[in-house]
C-alpha cells in the first residue's frame, strides 16, 4: 500500500502549536508503521461525501483526515476535532476526467440569493447612473478547454461567472494547476492544457506537486520536521522538468524574484549526485552569505542521508577559487580594493596626472582590466570595453595602460593578487597543476557571476554535458556588467528556459515591483527573458507607496502601520524592514521601536534572532522572505544613490548605476509575500514616483 502525503497536511500541520506538531508526528509514524492498530481509533466519516474520508485520532481534540482506500493511505489535513471534520466534509479526492491527476477538490456551496422587499419603491435612477455589470472573464471559453487547464467539472458554472473582482477568491478553492491556468488567461496569457496521464493519478505531473509518496520512515521525517518549507517535498511540473531533464550543455534557468529559481538549483545539485553515486557536486554562489543560506536548505532537503551531503559541496565560488589555489600554489596574498585605490592615485601622479578621474580609473581597472586579466598592452588596446560607452582612443588607452601596468607591476613584485587573478591562475592550472575536483557545477544568482568566475565554472564544466547549471534573474543584477557568456565558451542559447508562476509574492505586490522592471530582459548574447506573463497564484492587499514631509511623519506612519501588521496575526520575525544604506539603520530602527517592537540586525549569512523584526540594507536581502515588508528611508540622493553617481565617469556609468539602484528596491519589494509598505521623505526618490504611478493607474 502506497503512504503519501499531501501539501495541505503539511501546511495545516505548520499552523499547529509546537507541542501538538510533536503529537501528531508521533501518530503519523505509527499510521506510516501500520494503520489498522487499534489505538488510532481510525473510524470512516459518514457525513463526509468522499466515503473513503477517514479520521485518525492523535489525542482527546486532534484529527488526521487521511484517505484510505485498497491501495493508498493519504495524510490530507490535520486540525482540532470540530475543524477537520469541517475540513472533510467540505471536499473529495477525484481523478480530473480531462488530465488522469488525483486532485483534492473543494465542495462547490449552493449561493442562494435572498430578494429584499421594498417597503415604499423609489423612483428608479436615470440610465447612465446603473453601474456597468462586472464582466466576466471567462464567458467566451469553452467547457472543454477549461477541462483541459485542470479546471474540476463542477468547478466549470463558478469559473465562467469569475470576475476581475472575484477570480483570486475562486481560484483560492481551485487545484493549483486550474489557478495558474486562469490567472494567466485572465492577464492575457495563452496557458499550455495539461498532459493527460492513463496511469496512476498520483504520478501525474499536476499531482506530484500536491502528493508525494513517502517511501520510507526518513522521507516522512524529512517532510514532518520543515512542514513550512513545501519546496522541499512539493515541485511544480515547471520545476521538476528541469531538475531532471538532461542537457547537452549549459544551462539556465531564469524568471522574476519568487518563481521557485534557487528551488530549482537545490534540487537539481541533489538529482545530480542521486542519479551520479560516484559523482562530486559544486553547489555555489557569488557571495558568501548567500552560499550558507543554500548549505542550511540543502540539509533540510537531504535530511540525514549523510554521504549524499558529503558529496555535494557548498560554497561561494571565490572559496572555492582560493581553496584550490592554496591546494595547488599555497595560500594567496590577496590586495584590498583600499590598497588598489590608493596605489592607483600614487601611480597617477606619479606620471603627472591624467585628463581622467580616478573614480573612472579605478572602475576601467576593475571593470576592464583585472576582471578581463588583461596583461599586455596589446590585450588592452584590442578589448571591446562592453558597458563601458566612452570611447577611448589608441594614445588615451596608452596612457591609461602605464598606469595599469604600473599597478600590476607592484602587485607582483609584492606578491599581491586580486580575485580575478586568483581565478586566471587556478583556471589556467585545471587539468595540469589541479584536477578538477567536481563532475557538476549548479550556480545560483547567476546573474551576479563575474567575467573571471564564469571563465573559471567554463574550466570546471570543460563542456560534458549537465556539466553547469545556472539559476538567475537579471532583474537582480546589482554587482556586475553585462557581458557575453558565449565569448567565454558558455553557450545556453536553446537550453535557456524561464519560470512564470510566483509562489512567494502576492499578485498585487509582483505587479508593482514589476513596474521598476521592462516587460523583457535582453542579454548580451540576445537571450530575451520575458516577464509580463508571470503570474501570482494568492491575492493580497494593495501595496502602499507613500511620500510624506518630514522623517517624523515617516516614522510614525512606519509604526502604525507595523502594528496593524502584528494586530493582524504577522509575528515581529515575521517583519522585514530594508534601507537603502547602513546610515539610514537609526532612522528606521527609531521606526520600529515607536511601534513597540525590537530589532535585529544580523550578519551577512547568519540567523536572525527570533522574535524581532529584521532590520538591514537592501543588498543584504537576496534570499530573505517575509510576510510583510517596509522599505523605508527612499529619499531623493538616497535611492538612487548620490554618492555612487558622483563616482560615475561616464555616461554608461550613470546608467549601469541608476538600472541597478531600481533592481535594489526591486528586490527590496519583492521579499514581502502578503504585505509591502514603501515610504520616502520630500522630495522623494524618483521610483516611488514611478510606483506610485503605477499605483493610481490599478
Amino acid at each position: 500500500m502506497q503512504f503519501l502525503i499531501a501539501d495541505t497536511f503539511t501546511s495545516a500541520l505548520a499552523r499547529l502549536a509546537t507541542d501538538e506538531q510533536k503529537a501528531v508526528k508521533i501518530t503519523v509514524f505509527d499510521l506510516q508503521a501500520n494503520a489498522a492498530t487499534p489505538g488510532h481509533s481510525l473510524h470512516k466519516l459518514d457525513r463526509a461525501r468522499d466515503k473513503q474520508f477517514w479520521s485518525a485520532r492523535v489525542n482527546a481534540d486532534l484529527r488526521i483526515i487521511v484517505h484510505w482506500s485498497d491501495s493508498s493511505l493519504l495524510l490530507c489535513y490535520v486540525d482540532h476535532h470540530d475543524k477537520a471534520y469541517t475540513w472533510a466534509e467540505r471536499r473529495r479526492l477525484e481523478v480530473h476526467p480531462r488530465t488522469g491527476a488525483a486532485q483534492l477538490v473543494e465542495i462547490r456551496e449552493a449561493v442562494v440569493e435572498i430578494p429584499v422587499h421594498r417597503v415604499v419603491d423609489a423612483p428608479a435612477p436615470p440610465a447612465s447612473r446603473y453601474p456597468e455589470p462586472a464582466r466576466s472573464l471567462f464567458a467566451a471559453v469553452a467547457d472543454a478547454q477549461l477541462l483541459e487547464y485542470g479546471v474540476p467539472a463542477e468547478w466549470i458554472p463558478e469559473v465562467r461567472a469569475a470576475t476581475e473582482d472575484s477570480i483570486f477568491t475562486i481560484v483560492a478553492a481551485l487545484p493549483s494547476e486550474a489557478a495558474e491556468a486562469l490567472i494567466e488567461l485572465a492577464t492575457g496569457g495563452t496557458p499550455k492544457p495539461r498532459p493527460v496521464v492513463a496511469a496512476d493519478p498520483f504520478a501525474h505531473p499536476d499531482a506530484q506537486r500536491r502528493f508525494r509518496v513517502m517511501n520510507n520512515v526518513d522521507e516522512l521525517a524529512r517532510a514532518l520536521d520543515a512542514p513550512w518549507d513545501k519546496w522541499a517535498v512539493f515541485l511544480h511540473p515547471a520545476q521538476r522538468e528541469l531538475v531532471e531533464r538532461r542537457f547537452s550543455g549549459p544551462a539556465r534557468v531564469a524568471g522574476s524574484a519568487g518563481t521557485g529559481k534557487t528551488v530549482v538549483a537545490l534540487h537539481r545539485a541533489v538529482a545530480l549526485a542521486r542519479a551520479n553515486p560516484s559523482a562530486s557536486v559544486l553547489l555555489t554562489t557569488f557571495s558568501i552569505p548567500l552560499a550558507r543560506m543554500l548549505r542550511q536548505k540543502l540539509r533540510a532537503l537531504v535530511g540525514t542521508d549523510a554521504a549524499l551531503m558529503d558529496r555535494i559541496t557548498v560554497e561561494a565560488m571565490d572559496e572555492v577559487a582560493i581553496t584550490l589555489h592554496e591546494q595547488a600554489f599555497g595560500r594567496p596574498q590577496m590586495a584590498t580594493s583600499t590598497m588598489i585605490a590608493t596605489t592607483l592615485a600614487s601611480i597617477t601622479n606619479e606620471l603627472g596626472g591624467t585628463a581622467f578621474s580616478e573614480a573612472f580609473i579605478a572602475r576601467e581597472w576593475h571593470e576592464v582590466v583585472d576582471a578581463w586579466q588583461l596583461r599586455t598592452w596589446e590585450a588592452y588596446r584590442d578589448i571591446p570595453r562592453l558597458g563601458r560607452k566612452q570611447r577611448l582612443n589608441e594614445k588615451q588607452r596608452e596612457s591609461l595602460w602605464a598606469i595599469f601596468s604600473a599597478l600590476q607591476q607592484r602587485l607582483d613584485r609584492s606578491a599581491m593578487m586580486t580575485m580575478p587573478q586568483v581565478y586566471a591562475v587556478v583556471t589556467a592550472a585545471i587539468g595540469t597543476d589541479i584536477t578538477n575536483p567536481f563532475d557538476f557545477a549548479v550556480v545560483d544568482e547567476a546573474q551576479d557571476v563575474g567575467v573571471a568566475q564564469l571563465r573559471f565554472l567554463s574550466a570546471l564544466g570543460g563542456g560534458r554535458p549537465d556539466a553547469l547549471f545556472f539559476a538567475g534573474d537579471q532583474g537582480q543584477r546589482i554587482y556586475q556588467l553585462p557581458f557575453s557568456w558565449k565569448s567565454l565558451g558558455v553557450d545556453i542559447r536553446g537550453r535557456s528556459q524561464v519560470l512564470r508562476v510566483n509562489y512567494r509574492t502576492s499578485h498585487q505586490i509582483r505587479g508593482l515591483a514589476d513596474t521598476l522592471l521592462g516587460d523583457e530582459l535582453r542579454d548580451v548574447d540576445g537571450i530575451v527573458e520575458e516577464r509580463r506573463n508571470t503570474v501570482s497564484v494568492f491575492n493580497g492587499p494593495e501595496p502602499r507607496v507613500e511620500i510624506v514631509v518630514d522623517a517624523d511623519a515617516e516614522r510614525t506612519l512606519i509604526a502604525g502601520w507595523l502594528r496593524e501588521q502584528v494586530s493582524a496575526g504577522v509575528q515581529p520575525g515575521q517583519l522585514g524592514v530594508f534601507v537603502r544604506t547602513r546610515f539610514e539603520v537609526a532612522r528606521a530602527q527609531a521606526a520600529v521601536e515607536l511601534a513597540g517592537l525590537s530589532v535585529t540586525t544580523p550578519q551577512p549569512g547568519v540567523e536572525a534572532e527570533t522574535g524581532k523584526v529584521v532590520l538591514m540594507p537592501m543588498q543584504l536581502a537576496k534570499g530573505l522572505e517575509f510576510r510583510a515588508v517596509v522599505v523605508a528611508a527612499c529619499d531623493d540622493e538616497v535611492l538612487p544613490l548620490q554618492s555612487r553617481l558622483e563616482t560615475a565617469g561616464e555616461e554608461s556609468d550613470i546608467d549601469d548605476i541608476l538600472a541597478t539602484e531600481r533592481y535594489l528596491l526591486y528586490v527590496a519589494c519583492t521579499r514581502a509575500r502578503d504585505a509591502l509598505l514603501v515610504t520616502g521623505v520630500a522630495p522623494a526618490s524618483e521610483f516611488l514616483t514611478d510606483l506610485q504611478n503605477r499605483s493610481d493607474t490599478r
